[in-house]
């Protein structure tokens, strides 16, 4: 019995210990995970660097700021954005937010922010920009919120935007955009477009019809009204009841673009056929389609020459008698002396039928004389005749 309560007393200590091991690992591994969540936490404080420079009167982006910093506010100055605030920002290619507001800067030039590929935040708010180049947006292929509000926007090309592929909000509040195309953003969920006089004629139905059907939300949709006409003010720009013809004109240019879609698809498939003639060689099919017509231009020219030409009715006639063999003309010649009355009955039957059949086939060979050659009869039977 003291040997076994020993031994009880053993397993149950050792089974504790197993139970302090275990628990003692799964407290291990937590503080082992805690402690690299915070380290990654501290990595990426560091990475993150800011620097605010508003209110400071500059004319210029400053160049000494520092090449690794990621989140740049110069708001409140007088800077332009000229050719060497684009040169200076090249510099600063970690920038993942740009705030720009209340500045000086009267256009958007082609590659103003080409070299920010990590660029997400861009805000030009509260300047005087009246002018954005086709290729101002160039580059800018990671931004997510664009902010152009409060500058003196007249006309927007929608095209401006095609580089844009991840952008989510776009801000065109307070400009003085009338009319406007829709932006082919396809990331594209907020839209902001209050402020402004637009026009709701037939110009802005297409804008109508692509918030209607997309999914993108039209902030400030209630005070996004008409200027003009009179009749349709304080209408949402979402909602206003477009004049019948304009239906009647939309679906006319969509038909419009779709025929010029079609045809430039067509003229450039037509150019590759014909760039692919004259690099690459031909396939199978051409050589099979090569053959084809061929075929078929051969066998219409037999078919022609066979109606056209006499000529060959000629031939084939001349082939019509042959000679007769030994054995056929004795053949012939017993059947004759048996039976001397099926000729005579063959003959008077026949003899109309084998008129109308030898003028049928005389009147394709070529009269010369009148007279008909035998060209089988043999010159010495006729000597032994005579």
């Amino acid at each position: 019995m003291k040997k076994r309560r020993k031994l009880l007393t053993h397993t149950s200590l050792r089974y504790k210990k197993d139970n302090v091991k275990a628990v003692d690992m799964k407290v291990t591994g937590f503080m082992l995970w805690l402690f690299s969540m915070l380290s990654i936490k501290s990595q990426a404080s560091e990475t993150e660097v800011k620097c605010n420079f508003t209110r400071r009167n500059y004319a210029l982006i400053p160049e000494g700021i520092g090449n690794n910093v990621t989140i740049l506010d110069l708001s409140y100055n007088q800077i332009t954005l000229n050719a060497s605030d684009t040169r200076v920002l090249k510099m600063y290619s970690f920038l993942t937010e740009l705030y720009l507001m209340e500045n000086n800067i009267t256009a958007l030039y082609n590659s103003s922010f080409s070299n920010l590929l990590n660029l997400e935040i861009l805000n030009i708010c509260g300047n005087s920009i009246s002018v954005i180049q086709q290729g101002a947006f160039v580059g800018l292929n990671e931004l997510k919120q664009l902010f152009l509000c409060q500058n003196k926007i007249f006309q927007l090309n929608p095209d401006i935007f095609v580089p844009l592929n991840n952008l989510k909000v776009l801000n065109l509040q307070g400009n003085l955009i009338s009319l406007f195309d829709a932006p082919q953003l396809f990331h594209l969920e907020l839209l902001t477009l209050d402020g402004n006089p637009w026009n709701c004629t037939c110009g802005l139905l297409e804008l109508q019809n692509w918030l209607n059907t997309s999914n993108v939300t039209l902030e400030n949709e209630s005070i996004t009204t008409c200027s003009y006409p009179d009749d349709l003010k304080h209408y949402s720009i979402k909602s206003a009841p477009f004049a019948t013809e304009c239906h009647s004109k939309f679906i006319s240019t969509i038909s419009e673009e779709f025929q010029s879609i079609r045809n430039s698809s067509f003229n450039s498939s037509s150019y590759n056929i014909t760039w692919n003639s004259e690099h690459e060689p031909l396939g199978k099919s051409w050589a099979f389609l090569v053959g084809v017509v061929v075929t078929v231009l051969l066998t219409s020219l037999l078919i022609f020459i066979a109606i056209k030409c006499p000529v060959w009715y000629n031939i084939l006639l001349s082939y019509n008698h042959h000679r007769l063999e030994e054995h056929e003309a004795e053949t012939y010649e017993n059947g004759l002396t048996r039976n001397p009355s099926s000729l005579s009955q063959i003959t008077d039957t026949n003899s109309e039928d084998t008129t109308v059949i030898f003028e049928q086939l005389h009147s394709f060979m070529v009269d010369d004389d009148g007279f008909i050659e035998d060209r089988y009869i043999d010159v010495n039977e006729i000597h032994e005749e005579k």
